[in-house]
């Protein structure tokens, strides 16, 4: 590329980076606004979508310390009145802050994400949240892609358990190969028995044991039993 193009692409990027963050500025006064307007007896599902959106648009500009603000009371929210898919999104937001707690923001996402019915894809993502947190010989990596695997079977079907089948597969094959340098589906099968990742009523109980790990003793916000009791 020429110095007259190089210079033309940095002014495009330069302008294109602050159109963006104008845009979120405006966003975030504009939710501000309306968190504020919202009456004293709402929904709480309006409330922490308005809360989420507005943690949102905080992490594109890295104000991280208001994300967590407004997406853990988003969470807060949800759990009281068991809007389940929205406390996953909180958790991911907390997450992605990056800040001392984010890791046990993680560890309640694929909790809630495992243990209820929610769409696929939110197990998907706090599970491959998982896998990039683990080290290349940790066994939580794969006990991460093969618990989305089973939960991609359980929970689509049609075209949807199709594509989802394929994701989960390349996350299962990524981690083997990353894991024991398996590279051939004869491995793969050699080292899924080996992992003991064939049953689930062993490699799911794992699975509780990693996220455990994850949140630490005496760093849960909720009662885990009080909230299976409700699945029933």
């Amino acid at each position: 590329m020429s110095e007259t193009n190089t210079i033309k692409q940095n002014f495009i990027e330069t302008s294109d980076a602050k159109e963006s963050r104008e845009f979120l500025v405006a966003k975030v006064a504009e939710l501000t606004e309306k968190l504020e307007a919202l009456p004293s007896v709402v929904a709480p599902t309006e409330r922490a979508k308005v809360l989420l959106d507005l943690a949102n648009a905080e992490l594109g500009m890295t104000q991280m310390s208001e994300v967590w603000n407004h997406a853990k009371a988003a969470f807060d929210l949800c759990i009281a009145h068991e809007e389940w898919q929205l406390a996953v999104e909180a958790c991911d937001l907390l997450y992605q802050t990056e800040l001392p707690s984010s890791i046990i923001a993680l560890g309640h996402g694929v909790w809630l994400s495992v243990t209820y019915p929610l769409e696929p894809e939110y197990s998907i993502n706090m599970l491959n949240y998982v896998i990039n947190e683990t080290t290349d010989d940790a066994d939580g990596a794969a006990l991460a892609a093969i618990t989305a695997h089973f939960i991609v079977d359980h929970r689509s079907s049609g075209k949807q358990l199709v594509d989802l089948k394929v994701l989960t597969t390349n996350m299962l094959a990524k981690v083997a190969l990353r894991h024991s340098k398996v590279e051939t589906q004869v491995g793969l099968d050699v080292w899924m028995d080996k992992m003991e990742l064939r049953d689930p009523d062993v490699f799911l109980p794992r699975m509780g044991m990693v996220v455990g790990a994850i949140v630490g003793d005496g760093n849960w916000w909720f009662d885990r039993k009080e909230l299976q009791a409700k699945i029933a």
